[in-house]
């Protein structure tokens, strides 16, 4: 016979233990650290450029990376390779989002085999796209609802 516990107000699990309280950060370190590591490697950031915030990358296929383009009000660096375009964003952009298929978030900003080519630099020495505004642009290219404006069920 089998026990069924959930956790009450109380914190308190049948049975008499305390529950755990996890963090969405923590969850979403757990989720990265359960993901299948290949041999990546980090894009080259172009001579001048500096993270400040970390850096990661999203990547949508190269079909739809051209789509993705002019929907954007600042690019930041941009590479593609024959399979996919791919956009720095600050390190946690995917923090509380759900990024719509097809489009692959990296943290890092790796790659698998290290073969993208820049193909837009911006002005400065700032490398991010602002991930909001990309996030919108590519369920907007997908027909995807954005996470928080889908209708809740119970």
């Amino acid at each position: 016979m089998g026990v069924s516990a959930s956790i009450g107000p109380t914190g308190v699990f049948g049975g008499g233990r305390v529950a755990r309280v996890v963090s969405l950060d923590t969850l979403t370190r757990l989720r990265r650290a359960q993901r299948p590591v290949a041999t990546p490697r980090p894009i080259p950031l172009p001579e001048g450029m500096t993270t400040p915030m970390g850096c990661d990358a999203v990547a949508v296929p190269a079909d739809i990376g051209p789509l993705v383009l002019p929907r954007l009000p600042r690019v930041g660096c941009v590479y593609a390779d024959r399979e996919h375009w791919w956009w720095l964003v600050p390190a946690d952009s995917d923090y509380a989002l759900e990024w719509p298929e097809p489009a692959r978030y990296t943290t890092g900003a790796l790659v698998s085999d290290g073969s993208a080519a820049l193909i837009h630099r911006p002005e400065g020495t700032i490398p991010y796209t602002p991930p909001i505004p990309l996030y919108l642009a590519v369920c907007r290219v997908t027909g995807t609802t954005p996470a928080w404006s889908r209708t809740m069920t119970a």
